[in-house]
């Protein structure tokens, strides 16, 4: 949806939050033609809710939570004890205090909370709570990574971002039902539509719902996209693009990126896998790709673990829009390929694809065929409502693509195979590969015939359910 200028300028103003401490303007009303949350009211309340757990660059010792409370919670305040069996967790908890934010929303102010949990013992249990003026919340539970390799499940969601809570939330609740033990979530950016369609706050608070308790125990390890960004249009014709206010409220993340853009890139090392976070929305408009190329190489290059994976919102090659990022694309795909990345994870299309050879599906099978090393693996994928056509490269460069179609991705990241599975939102099969490690380093893809399920594809003005397409063009 697009506003006028004037509407769009005060949606921009209204990101705005404010430090405890310190001194800022309140956020503009945001005007009524903003659609609201049916039914919702998502004031703060006098126990912590939109609780996020995110894990730290090293999360066999460091853990970070954000949440929120009323403002008659003035101060960050957690406890966190190694847990036990028994309903004993206030003996030994530690109490550890923390920093908030104050924001002025649509549904009322709110303090923002981030308190950083540090020292913790590679691969334990541990419970935490958190305080609101009414007391303290639920004993919620994580275990730490291990400080060394050992297999663990991924979940990658991309583009929650529209019909959060109508249409998103049931893939996102599939996904962590199905997918047993997760330690790992992954989010390729898109979280929400910075009002598009919904007011910025309800987005927010249907996103927290959207993943409930989830959120709060496995730690959620989130990329920006340019819905992250606010836009607004300035009275000399220009476009004013800066990272929105709710990011840093909603995550509190490792700061260990490209000087000046510690807030929005990063890596974490998890269990014997490195992920490198980016930036692609700095990248393409903003001027910033230099820098994280640099930054790429450096951290790719220092990296000891056994598989690296790189999340990124905007993808190396799309699916939906007539032509590739070139900033993006040729900057970045020598770096991902020279580094010998396994897996690109991606979003923004709102579509599907997995592309191993940018020459297409032919040469990739052919590859296959012959036994040839195969990689990086390029997936793009989609778990809103919002649905872009397929381009016209669709059906011939990814090995597979999808249009209309909401997914979830389970990843396996085992000693010598990477383990990759595409799930449909009612649970079905629709992707999958391995990627097996040859004793010379060089990967190796196999597709299990399970996968080889018919494509997704809209016929005409039918969709792949019988129903209208959905996919607009790009």
């Amino acid at each position: 949806m697009k506003f006028p200028l004037q509407i769009r300028a005060c949606l921009a103003l209204a990101t705005v939050g404010l430090a405890v401490t310190g001194v800022a303007a309140a956020a503009a009303p945001i005007p009524a033609a903003v659609p609201r949350s049916p039914g919702k009211t998502y004031t703060a309340g006098a126990l912590p809710d939109r609780i996020v757990l995110t894990p730290g660059a090293n999360p066999a010792r460091d853990m970070a939570v954000s949440y929120r409370t009323d403002r008659a919670q003035a101060a960050a305040q957690a406890q966190i004890v190694e847990a036990v069996d028994s309903p004993t967790l206030e003996r030994g908890a530690r109490t550890l205090s923390g920093t908030s934010t104050l924001a002025e929303t649509t549904n009322g102010a709110a303090n923002y909370h981030h308190v950083q949990f540090t020292g913790l013992k590679p691969d334990t249990v541990y419970a935490y709570r958190l305080k609101g003026s009414a007391g303290w919340s639920e004993w919620l539970q994580f275990r730490t990574a291990a400080e060394s390799f050992r297999p663990f499940r991924a979940l990658y969601l991309a583009d929650v971002q529209n019909g959060i809570l109508p249409y998103a939330s049931r893939v996102i609740r599939q996904a962590f039902h199905s997918g047993g033990d997760i330690a790992l979530a992954i989010h390729t950016g898109d979280q929400v539509a910075q009002r598009d369609d919904l007011d910025h706050d309800d987005e927010w608070g249907e996103w927290n719902e959207a993943g409930g308790y989830n959120y709060a125990i496995v730690p959620q390890m989130p990329a920006t996209g340019n819905h992250e960004y606010a836009k607004e249009d300035l009275p000399d014709g220009t476009e004013k693009i800066e990272l929105g206010a709710y990011w840093a409220r909603q995550f509190s993340l490792p700061g260990n990126g490209v000087p000046g853009l510690e807030a929005t890139t990063y890596y974490v090392d998890y269990q014997g896998v490195r992920f490198v976070v980016l930036d692609g929305t700095a990248a393409a408009d903003l001027g910033k790709v230099a820098v994280q190329t640099e930054w790429l190489d450096r951290t790719l290059a220092a990296s000891k673990a056994r598989w690296n994976v790189v999340v990124v919102h905007q993808p190396i090659f799309t699916c939906a829009r007539p032509e590739d990022i070139p900033a993006i694309q040729n900057a970045w795909k020598p770096v991902i390929e020279r580094r010998k990345v396994d897996l690109v994870l991606q979003g923004h299309d709102h579509c599907y694809s997995r592309v191993t050879d940018p020459a297409g599906r032919a040469a990739s099978n052919a590859a296959r065929a012959a036994g040839k090393p195969q990689g990086p693996v390029y997936v793009v994928s989609v778990v809103g409502s919002k649905m872009y056509g397929l381009n016209n490269r669709a059906t011939v460069q990814p090995d597979k693509a999808a249009a209309d179609t909401q997914l979830y991705q389970l990843i396996d990241f085992g000693a010598t195979t990477l383990r990759y599975r595409s799930y449909t939102a009612t649970g079905r099969l629709y992707d999958a590969f391995d990627l097996e490690r040859s004793a010379s380093g060089a990967n190796r893809l196999g597709v299990p015939d399970a996968a080889t399920v018919p494509e997704r594809h809209c016929s005409g003005a039918t969709g792949p359910d019988g129903a209208a397409c959905l996919g607009r063009a790009k």
